[in-house]
């Protein structure tokens, strides 16, 4: 037998799943399974029910009492059925959503869960929706979806939503690949929403914050490959650099036809085992701290967000990061983009948020005219949900019928005006002597 725990806006309740079918166990702790598999015959309706407040005889001084008494949530409940004289005549259906709201008013159960991307944005969009620019849960799973963020990727973000982006990119790379949340100015933006992720040490050391304008300055000096790599090797660490040598050599002895490719990984392995072996020494000297009744303790999580390497940096400067996103309600898109995509490696794609559709538009006219990127495209997330119950699925009464838009495109080289005009010549030279021929 199996269990499954769901979590619906009205109350909590637990399936269980055995070889008989589904059976619902609502409030979780009653013990008495009620068949939802099939649906039952029912002919009674409430038409002839009228809501005018005098159908329940316990006053709500009798319930006081009875809580003064001790009277545990579900004796309420059961007193609260007994004195309703129109319960008898409900549908099966009313009188379990009678029951239900009842119990969670007077008997409320709490199921302790590992915070999620889904759960964290749900609950903020529901609470205070401004801290997260309005943004839905279906809008960040698409946001995340057409940046192409996954294993071993590079993500470049703006994060102006308290991070929730970062800690949603963080949560889907699991450890494997590295997140710069960058910001404009010298302050950087606030990303306390990560903490309720709950992430491990590993996932929180590949987090990093770093000012935009320290990107840009290593993009700006570090345009031709070669300028970089061909520094004196004292920049990157003894340890780090002989580890990065040692791997591409057993590359280079059993595929000797790629010697250009093999010269990459010792620019992608080089800052890692530095980052790792600085990780796991931290790990190490940590429990060694004792309280004063002699009991270790525990080794604090690092902390998200911290500034990264010159050898991470050096490497962002040379290769680009592989995917950008923008959640930036609050400044102009089309500027902040600008400064952005330069950044990029080059077929990266990139997804940008905005509560609005005109500063979006603009932005896509922008890097149409400049040529900048291809596959531009806003799209506008809909979402609806619905009820699934045996007789009775049908679409929630209440929802959210805006969800902000997506601007997603894909960076390209970007066309050199002298570069054309000397090939236009070039070929109107190549013409021109077909023709005497």
């Amino acid at each position: 037998m199996s269990m499954l725990v769901f979590s619906l806006p009205l109350h909590l309740f637990t399936l269980l799943v055995n070889n008989n079918g589904w059976h619902c166990l609502i409030g979780a702790d009653d013990g008495k399974p009620r068949d939802a598999g099939a649906a039952q015959d029912e002919t009674r309706d409430n038409r002839s029910l009228v809501d005018n407040n005098t159908a329940q005889t316990l006053s709500s001084e009798d319930i006081e009492a009875m809580k003064r008494e001790g009277a545990s949530g579900d004796a309420i409940v059961e007193a609260l059925i007994a004195n309703s004289s129109t319960f008898g005549n409900k549908t099966v259906f009313s009188q379990e959503k009678y029951k239900l709201k009842k119990q969670k008013k007077y008997a409320p159960k709490v199921l302790l869960r590992r915070p999620s991307t889904r759960s964290i944005c749900e609950t903020y969009f529901k609470k205070y929706p401004a801290r997260i620019g309005f943004m839905r849960v279906d809008t960040l799973s698409l946001l995340l979806s057409m940046a192409n963020v996954g294993a071993y990727s590079d993500v470049l973000a703006v994060d102006m939503v308290g991070g929730l982006v970062v800690g949603a990119v963080a949560e889907r790379l699991g450890g494997t690949g590295y997140v710069c949340s960058t910001y404009l100015g010298s302050a950087p933006s606030s990303i306390d929403i990560i903490r309720m992720y709950n992430l491990n040490s590993e996932m929180t050391s590949r987090i990093f914050q770093a000012p935009l304008s320290d990107l840009c300055s290593l993009k700006t000096s570090g345009d031709a490959p070669g300028s970089i790599q061909g520094d004196e090797p004292g920049v990157v660490p003894d340890e780090s650099f002989q580890s990065s040598l040692e791997k591409p050599s057993d590359t280079e002895v059993s595929d000797g036809n790629a010697q250009s490719t093999t010269a990459q990984p010792i620019d992608i392995e080089a800052p890692e085992p530095a980052t790792d072996e600085h990780l796991n020494q931290g790990d190490i000297s940590m429990p060694d701290c004792k309280g004063s009744n002699g009991n270790s303790i525990a080794p604090k999580a690092p902390r998200a967000g911290k500034a990264p390497s010159p050898e991470r940096m050096k490497y962002w400067g040379e290769h680009g990061f592989s995917s950008l996103i923008v959640a930036a309600p609050g400044h102009e898109v089309e500027s902040v983009v600008a400064d952005l995509l330069p950044l990029l490696s080059y077929s990266a794609p990139f997804a940008i948020y905005h509560q609005y559709l005109q500063p979006l538009a603009t932005c896509m006219h922008s890097l149409q005219v400049s040529k900048m990127a291809i596959g531009l495209q806003i799209t506008e997330p809909w979402l609806r949900e619905y009820q699934v119950l045996p007789s009775r699925s049908h679409p929630h009464m209440q929802m959210n019928a805006f969800g902000g838009y997506i601007l997603s495109g894909i960076r390209v080289h970007k066309p050199d005006p002298l570069g054309a005009r000397v090939q236009e010549k070039s070929s109107g030279a190549t013409e021109s002597m077909l023709v005497s021929l």
